[in-house]
């Protein structure tokens, strides 16, 4: 019988696995980096244990670490989460070697499984060798890990090259292990997936179907449960190869096998030997806790012989905190308000006044919805996330909201392809137009409005904010009859409620204020200066780092007085474990170069200046 796990993994895995052994009443036990010294995850398990450092590689990728964390810590189980090492063999020996309960499959199993390649050759397939043109589009890919770290789409042999040098790097940072392999990309098919579970007496259970076909750069944003508009033969077959590959490594505790779909054709893709982020959607429509589930497989229960059954529809979004309006850059600071309706369930590793830092993927929280329909769930979701208040960095909610409700998803008719199509749409800014207006009204909140001599009317008042990406500027007025602007009514303004009447129609706009940060509803504002300021102007040319991160890498060759070309890579910052390409604004000479690989950088630092000819 378990009595106490660590959870090798942070954030909101590990809050999710501790939330699971507490109602089973299991002691939980977290490990934590410096960086993640006041996160929840560290203060919601019973004990914590650190690891010295920030990076992941000397911290939740250090297996030795983390054993010697479970031993001291008096833990007789190791759950790995999913990511980092849950996917590690060695990982999962060294537990084990400690006398540990492992909550995972055998590491025979994920060794088999762990590398995409190796997993293709056992379900009898296998990658592509020297790509000729005939060949593309194709697909690099990581051989290890996954969340779309490693990967890249090539459409053109001269690509290819530097496609594979990125996708090296970028998997070992985030894996520890730098093979990638080429297969075919599958232009616009859809991204389904099974859920596996298997007892140690040879019961696997093949828990439905996921459609995970919304992705951007790879990653999987929104995804539910069952998968629709799949035929009865088709959902069968899945299910049987599913099972297939489960037990052609002898599979214990929970799993996906991962498929693209093609018309009525499933293409295997991969075995993930872990819990799936998207696993609550799974649990909503069987009614069940998988992570119960690992832990009762672990202790060696039998599944029985029949899973349950489907009931209804579930769906998940993940909300990210990366601005669209800035090439999707990972944002950080401060999150001061988070908060949901009851009608969702919300997984987070977040609470009000975290930090949201460097160091580590940008997700903030997945929502998931269920009900009866498809479409009652999708519903839910968009209205829940609609409602969400958010106050903190800028996040995808936008994103999201407006992808559930496009026809393309509501219909069920989406594919892999469904950004690649309509993402421009889909991040148009839209700011609430009245937002700027009332944040000025809230902040001119309790100001006097005459001197005791004045008997006219005040000079129209000013303020100017940013809002995704645009400046704004909106005029009020003090009056005898209260505050006025054109074309709208006051009803009320106050520091944190503005009520305006906007052509006969009543509206309450909430107010927050954190510092030059305002939140407006779901509108997020900056309050800017009156008049600019000169000093923070840049020479034309000016490259600023769009995210504080470290240097990873500068093109070969470059150095001051470089010609370069519009659209040319020029360095490579990594943030959140992610790469992020740093191109030339325009074509001309390389006049100055700040930065050097290794080094860190802060939000809007200077990395190079490129002289447009």
């Amino acid at each position: 019988m378990i009595t106490s796990v660590l959870v090798a993994n942070r954030g909101e895995i590990a809050c999710r696995v501790f939330r699971t052994c507490r109602e089973s009443g299991i002691r939980t036990v977290a490990v934590y980096s410096d960086a993640d010294a006041n996160a929840l995850h560290a203060r919601m398990a019973d004990t914590a244990v650190r690891l010295p450092g920030a990076a992941p590689a000397d911290t939740y990728l250090d297996a030795g670490l983390i054993v010697k964390a479970a031993v001291a810590s008096g833990a007789d189980a190791v759950h790995p989460g999913y990511g980092f090492l849950s996917e590690n063999a060695d990982f999962a020996r060294a537990v084990l070697d400690a006398g540990l309960v492992w909550i995972g499959p055998p590491p025979e199993a994920i060794e088999a499984m762990a590398s995409k390649t190796r997993a293709k050759e056992l379900m009898g397939l296998a990658p592509l060798g020297e790509v000729t043109e005939a060949d593309l589009p194709v697909l690099v890919k990581a051989a290890a890990g996954g969340g779309g770290r490693g990967m890249r789409i090539v459409r053109r042999l001269e690509d290819l090259s530097a496609a594979l040098e990125s996708a090296r790097s970028e998997a070992a940072s985030a894996f520890g292990d730098g093979e990638v392999f080429v297969e075919p990309y599958v232009e616009n098919g859809r991204h389904v997936e099974v859920q596996v579970l298997a007892d140690t007496h040879g019961t696997v259970w093949a828990l439905g179907t996921r459609d995970c076909s919304l992705q951007r750069r790879h990653q999987k944003v929104i995804e539910e449960s069952p998968a629709p508009g799949l035929s009865a033969q088709l959902t069968d077959e899945l299910h049987a190869l599913a099972v297939r590959a489960a037990r052609a490594v002898d599979y214990v505790g929970a799993g996906t096998v991962e498929f693209l779909v093609a018309g009525d054709k499933a293409h295997f893709l991969e075995m993930n030997t872990r819990l799936q982020v998207e696993h609550p959607v799974t649990e909503a429509v069987f009614g069940i806790d998988l992570v119960a589930e690992q832990i009762r497989v672990a202790e060696g229960h039998a599944l029985t012989d029949d899973p349950p059954r489907v009931r209804g529809h579930a769906v998940e979004a993940r909300l990210y905190a990366e601005d669209p309006a800035r090439d999707w850059a990972p944002q950080t600071g401060t999150l001061h308000r988070f908060a949901v309706p009851d009608s969702v369930r919300l997984d987070t590793g977040f609470s009000d006044g975290d930090d949201i830092g460097v160091h580590y993927d940008p997700m903030l929280a997945k929502l998931v919805a269920h009900a009866p329909t498809r479409a009652e769930a999708v519903r839910k979701l968009a209205g829940a996330l609609d409602r969400a208040t958010l106050h903190g960095p800028v996040t995808n909610r936008d994103l999201l909201v407006r992808s559930l409700r496009h026809e393309e998803f509501t219909s069920a008719c989406m594919d892999t392809g469904f950004y690649d199509r309509h993402l421009t749409d889909l991040t148009e800014p839209t700011p609430d137009p009245h937002a700027p207006l009332a944040a000025a009204l809230a902040d001119a909140h309790g100001r006097s409005r005459f001197g005791g001599w004045r008997n006219v009317p005040s000079r129209p008042q000013t303020k100017r904010y940013e809002a995704a990406g645009e400046e704004i500027e909106v005029h009020y007025r003090h009056t005898r009859a209260g505050l006025e602007a054109d074309g709208v009514r006051v009803v009320h303004a106050g520091a944190a409620l503005v009520v305006l009447d906007v052509d006969g129609v009543r509206r309450n706009f909430e107010v927050a204020r954190y510092g030059d940060e305002i939140h407006v509803n779901a509108t997020r504002l900056t309050a800017l200066p009156r008049f600019p300021d000169p000093t923070a102007q840049h020479a034309p040319g000016s490259l600023l780092a769009p995210m504080p991160g470290t240097v990873v890498r500068v093109a070969d060759g470059l150095t001051e007085g470089t010609a370069v070309q519009a659209g040319q890579p020029l360095l490579w910052l990594e943030a959140m474990k992610m790469e992020h390409k740093i191109t030339a604004p325009a074509t001309g000479t390389l006049s100055a170069l700040h930065v050097v690989p290794g080094q860190q950088v802060t939000v809007g630092s200077l990395l190079a200046v490129v002289q447009e000819t």
